[in-house]
């Protein structure tokens, strides 16, 4: 059998009635959603509306971000910003992910809506494809490093806005573009292109201690003027 038959094979499909009952959902709310474009339009045979597993994800996602607080109309912004974003082929392309020390995470919508609570909005989420820090796969999004999702989902929880800290991840992005462009020209006419990869992990460690001793100055400067204006301006001499 050849694999093309094969995979249309285990495509399953669900008629209208079926597929309201596997969401678990009244008929009317399905059409609702279809009316006002939650859901992409079935396959059509004759009078009779198929839809598949596509759609039921879809539905299930929207039953988890309603849980979670968001309106039916804050749900379509998100899914348009969600199906206008790159796929994961494009961003590859993008960032060179073969070249990529990361470990990207794949997530359900609603799994995204809990690392940042209240703040998936649809502005953050295009920021987020813009950036090339999220991509779409299929029903998912695929977030390019564990690491950048678990610090800015740290510092969300700490407080900061998650709009400022993708703000911060586009100024930083601009940073280390042009430090990415000194090693790079450094390494290419002392050594070669070849060892490009074999060094990185020597430019890497050059920008971990700048960047720390950056941060020890900082603390040292913020300490010494919060100690200068804690101090009591002395008397004048007689």
């Amino acid at each position: 059998m050849a694999k093309d038959e094969t995979q249309a094979k285990t495509v399953r499909e669900y008629r209208t009635e079926e597929l309201a009952r596997a969401a678990g959902i009244p008929v009317r709310t399905l059409r609702f959603y279809r009316e006002r474009k939650l859901l992409a339009p079935p396959r059509r045979e004759g009078r009779i509306a198929w839809y598949d597993d596509h759609h039921l994800a879809r539905l299930r996602t929207i039953a988890a971000l309603l849980e979670r607080g968001h309106t039916l109309g804050g749900i379509a912004e998100l899914t348009a910003a969600f199906e206008n974003g790159r796929d994961v082929g494009q961003l590859g392309e993008l960032l060179g992910i073969g070249w990529s020390e990361e470990t990207p995470v794949r997530l359900t919508p609603e799994a995204l809506a809990d690392y940042f609570e209240g703040e998936v909005t649809p502005e953050n989420l295009a920021a987020s494809l813009d950036l090339g820090y999220v991509a779409v796969d299929g029903d998912a999004i695929v977030h390019v490093s564990r690491r950048l999702l678990d610090v800015s989902s740290a510092l969300v929880r700490e407080g900061v806005p998650l709009a400022a800290v993708l703000e911060t991840g586009r100024r930083v992005r601009e940073h280390a573009d042009a430090m990415a462009l000194l090693f790079t020209e450094l390494i290419s006419t002392h050594i070669s292109q070849d060892a490009l990869t074999r060094l990185r992990p020597l430019a890497k460690s050059v920008v971990e201690a700048e960047l720390t001793m950056a941060m020890d100055r900082r603390l040292a400067s913020a300490a010494g003027s919060a100690g200068s204006a804690g101090q009591e301006p002395s008397a004048p001499s007689s």
